[in-house]
């Protein structure tokens, strides 16, 4: 069984700083594709920023120049560096990444249960 589960979020003033953390653990073989999706209320859930295991990046347009995503291979763990924060980042943010375990070295598509960001003042 493998789990991720999100942590660092919180409500924050307009141009604030937030980092959220996301560690997944559990049986874990090898860890593809990191990523960073939000949901804001009665919207569709969105790819924020990913990262792949050698570390190349992409990023949503809204949030080039503000977001900086990582990840740390041996603690299983990706960041999302939120800087520069507007009231439209406010969302729920999830973590999302494919897994193989090291069980039947099968890969699975698994979610955090999500971590809310809220911008305001």
């Amino acid at each position: 069984q493998v789990q991720l589960v999100e942590s660092g979020g919180g409500l924050v003033q307009p141009g604030g700083s937030l980092r959220l953390s996301c560690a997944a653990s559990g049986s874990i073989f090898s860890i593809n594709v990191m990523g960073w999706y939000r949901q804001a209320p009665g919207k569709q859930r969105d790819l924020v920023a990913a990262v792949t295991p050698s570390g190349s990046t992409n990023y949503a347009d809204s949030v080039k120049g503000r977001f900086t995503i990582s990840r740390d291979n041996p603690k299983n763990t990706v960041y999302l560096q939120m800087n520069s924060l507007k009231p439209k980042d406010t969302a729920v943010y999830y973590c999302n990444t494919d897994i193989q375990n090291g069980y039947d070295m099968n890969w699975t598509n698994n979610w955090g249960k999500g971590t809310k960001v809220t911008v305001s003042s």
